[in-house]
């Protein structure tokens, strides 16, 4: 599976002041990690414009920002609803981390007998932590992310759970 050079990283819900600011709702691990980026991308179509990042700062769960060409609240509203793009390259991650983007639609397989369950199809973050939703033959089921069931992560093979019985009934 390619990977897409763009990542989605929050989205605009709405404007902040009358100088054009945004309100973004971060999608990244913290809403310091979306703080910090200096650039940040629109998507127009199969395009992608850059915008240089002013300024941004965290409120709450929240980031405030301001992109350069955006300096009145005419445009800024323009641009509620938008998601917001990081260049992969310019996100540093750990060195056995991954973006969830790189695992969505990943085979998902039972680790003792081999068996494919299902098709990872979303990472839900509600909480403690996050829940992948595998799309299976009898629908959409949830597994917990914790080291108890999922035992490896191979971007090029799939990933290898260990479930209790009943689990995806």
């Amino acid at each position: 599976m390619a990977k897409s050079q763009y990542l989605e990283c929050g989205k605009i819900i709405n404007t902040h002041g009358v100088r054009g600011g945004l309100k973004l709702e971060s999608w990244c691990d913290t809403p310091q990690d979306l703080a910090s980026l200096k650039k940040v991308y629109l998507q127009n179509g199969a395009e992608y414009k850059l915008h240089k990042v002013k300024k941004a700062s965290v409120f709450k769960q929240f980031v405030l920002f301001e992109l350069d060409g955006i300096s009145d609240i005419d445009t800024a509203m323009t641009l509620r609803g938008k998601v917001v793009y990081a260049d992969r390259e310019d996100i540093s991650i750990d060195e056995d981390a991954f973006f969830i983007a790189d695992i969505i639609g990943l085979d998902v397989i039972d680790l003792a007998s081999g068996e494919k369950l299902g098709t990872l199809s979303d990472v839900l973050n509600l909480g403690a932590s996050d829940l992948y939703e595998i799309k299976t033959a009898n629908g959409k089921k949830l597994i917990p992310a914790v080291p108890e069931f999922i035992k490896e992560i191979d971007l090029e093979k799939g990933i290898f759970v260990s479930l209790i019985e009943g689990m995806l009934d």
